[in-house]
Formats: structure tokens, C-alpha cells, sequence
């Protein structure tokens, strides 16, 4: 399980140094094989270790390909996914496309989501984050999920 919020910095040629609490756990044969992919209803990437992947992906591909969205989900989603692998030093060469899609420059946010990690840029984490939380704290408990009630904090 991936967890926490971790600032990063993105060096001149796009890459990310990968906290060490998780390099272990995203090598898989002696690799250390990642996707990445954008967030469709956010600004930011999804990052997956590729056996979860695979099995995104799996699903992905068995939606019907006549109903159009699902064939938009499929385009967006498995067309922009990109392998990337760990290097020695724990760094991920982020792609210019995608790095252009999630507006990310110098600073940015690793959030853990359990079985993968949204890369944000830093301001617009920072901005989201406020209007979230003011949205919380202002909707009460009428506009939560009824699982969500049924959690105990």
C-alpha cells in the first residue's frame, strides 16, 4: 500500500527521484517497471506499478469498444499510458507530454492512493486541496457516500 504526500522536485530533464520508502516495493524481477498515465477528471498523473496495471488495463480493454465512452476512457487512459523504468538512483524520466498534460514544472506533490500514486504539480495540489477541504467543511455529512458514513475514523 502506497500512502502519504511526499514534495518532490523535478530536475531540468524531467525526472523525479522516487522516495526510498517505496523503491522496494515497486521492483518487480529485478526490474523497477512503472505507468504512467493521466488523472481524467484532475490534472495530475497516475503512477502504477505495472502489475496493477496490467490488470487496469485488462479491464479497460474488455469495455465495449461501440459505446463511446468507454472507447473515450480507453483512449485517454491506455493511450496515454507510458512504461518508465527506475534507474539506479531511484529517478523516473517523467515524458514531455505527459509532464505538459499535469502542468508540472519544478515543484511537485507524490500522493500515496494505496495500489498507486497521483504526481501533481505543487500549486495546483495546494489549490485543489483548499477547495476540497473548504467544500467538507461546508457540505456536512449530507454529501458523503453512505459507505463513507459507515467508516469510523
Amino acid at each position: 500500500m502506497f500512502r502519504g504526500i511526499n514534495g518532490i522536485n523535478i530536475d531540468p530533464k524531467g525526472r523525479i527521484v522516487m522516495p526510498t520508502r517505496y523503491r522496494e516495493r515497486l521492483q518487480l524481477d529485478g526490474r523497477s517497471a512503472v505507468v504512467l498515465t493521466i488523472d481524467t477528471e484532475e490534472r495530475c498523473l497516475l503512477l502504477y506499478p505495472l502489475p496493477e496495471w496490467e490488470e487496469i488495463e485488462k479491464k479497460l480493454a474488455s469495455l465495449p469498444s461501440f459505446n463511446p465512452a468507454a472507447r473515450r476512457i480507453q483512449r485517454l487512459l491506455i493511450g496515454h499510458a507510458t512504461d518508465v523504468e527506475m534507474d539506479g538512483q531511484g529517478r523516473l524520466l517523467l515524458p514531455p507530454l505527459l509532464r505538459d498534460y499535469a502542468g508540472l514544472a519544478k515543484h511537485a506533490v507524490l500522493v500515496g492512493q494505496g495500489k498507486k500514486f497521483e504526481l501533481w504539480d505543487e500549486a495546483h495540489w495546494e489549490k485543489c486541496r483548499n477547495r476540497w477541504l473548504d467544500e467538507e467543511s461546508s457540505a456536512g455529512d449530507s454529501s458523503l457516500p453512505e459507505e463513507v458514513k459507515s467508516i469510523s475514523l
